[in-house]
């Protein structure tokens, strides 16, 4: 394989279509040094963590209007910046993007570190994340590798071994194409052709700038990679969360700082188990002892399992111990809540 004529074509190919993201700058300016505030590359990158561009782009633009700086999003308070995540999935990332942003601001001044293995140590960042912001943030000739360059790599040379097996073998197949001229538009360039073009599904295999040296290509079903090996249904799980309304209120909890939807308010209710909970079991997590209508169930999908709660209402004084949440922030709850939260006040009559 002609690597230097490949490094070229793949970089040629992105200063033509590089997708236009508010984080990135222009494709050539990398080569220019390190970008103005790395912040701006570990944010967007944090985000860009298990959801899409499309989703993660409307978050990113509301935090820097509100933490304009990592030293702002340290000092911010844990509570806002939850609600502000609400909606981008696994919390605990939101409690990791606080923990990294206070070592950056008490540790390194408010600048982050170049290096890749400096940023290693902070809190939350794995080696995709400290390697993208060493490429892209500081020009570091690191290996950025995320899903969408795995499947450019398993294509480009029709990797056998199935994922998740083959990673470290990816991983070595794109150490060896680096390009340390200008490594953060390489690792761009590697996540925009995967995105783009070398596509999950539907490769478009005629618009690709390796189209001739991918051994994929060659068999004709470049589809059929990466290999994958069978993954299992996700099991199901159940519970029931209890929508109590006061004068257009509805009473929430805090959910301990540990674990699933950690830190974040919540609708009462009892545990998520597979066989569900019994009658005397959803008796004691009411918050009052009131008259509950059932109002159907909601469903949702994490990223282990499917949910499906029951919601039960009624309106009247919950017992000690619950905040109270205006109806207009119903957005402050997670989905899965703000889902149970809707389905019961339209119901009852509420928003």
């Amino acid at each position: 394989m002609d690597i230097e004529g490949l490094q070229r074509s793949i970089l040629d190919w992105y200063g033509a279509n590089a997708r236009s993201l508010p984080w990135r700058r222009p494709p050539g300016e990398g080569r220019k040094g390190p970008a103005p505030d790395a912040y701006h590359v570990w944010l967007s990158e944090v985000m860009l963590q298990q959801t899409t561009v499309v989703h993660a782009a409307p978050y990113y633009e509301r935090f820097l209007r509100r933490w304009p700086t990592v030293t702002a999003l340290a000092d911010a308070d844990d509570g806002e910046v939850m609600a502000a995540w609400a909606g981008l999935g696994y919390y605990a990332r939101a409690r990791n993007l606080l923990a990294c942003a206070r070592a950056v601001r008490d540790r390194f001044d408010g600048r982050f570190p170049e290096t890749e293995a400096a940023l290693r140590e902070l809190p939350g960042l794995g080696p995709y994340t400290a390697a993208a912001v060493a490429a892209i943030a500081f020009n570091r000739p690191s290996n950025v590798v995320d899903g969408n360059v795995e499947r450019v790599m398993a294509r480009l040379f029709a990797v056998e071994t199935p994922l998740p097996a083959a990673r470290p073998e990816l991983r070595e197949l794109a150490a060896g194409l680096v390009f340390a001229a200008a490594p953060g538009d390489w690792a761009q360039a590697l996540m925009d052709l995967g995105a783009t073009v070398c596509r999950p599904r539907s490769p478009q295999c005629p618009r690709c700038p390796a189209e001739t040296a991918c051994a994929a290509r060659l068999s004709g079903a470049p589809e059929g990679w990466p290999r994958k090996t069978p993954r299992n249904l996700r099991p199901d799980r159940a519970g029931v969360v209890f929508v109590l309304r006061v004068k257009g209120r509805i009473a929430v909890v805090r959910r301990p700082p540990r674990g699933l939807l950690g830190g974040m308010l919540g609708l009462p209710g009892t545990a998520w188990t597979a066989e569900g909970p019994g009658e005397a079991e959803i008796l004691a997590a009411a918050p009052a002892n009131l008259a509950w209508r059932d109002v159907g169930a909601v469903e949702h999908v994490f990223t282990h399992f499917r949910l499906t709660l029951r919601v039960l209402a009624a309106e009247g004084d919950p017992e000690a111990g619950f905040e109270m949440l205006e109806e207009t922030s119903l957005g402050d709850l997670p989905s899965v809540f703000l889902k149970a939260a809707r389905r019961a006040l339209g119901m009852i009559g509420g928003a």
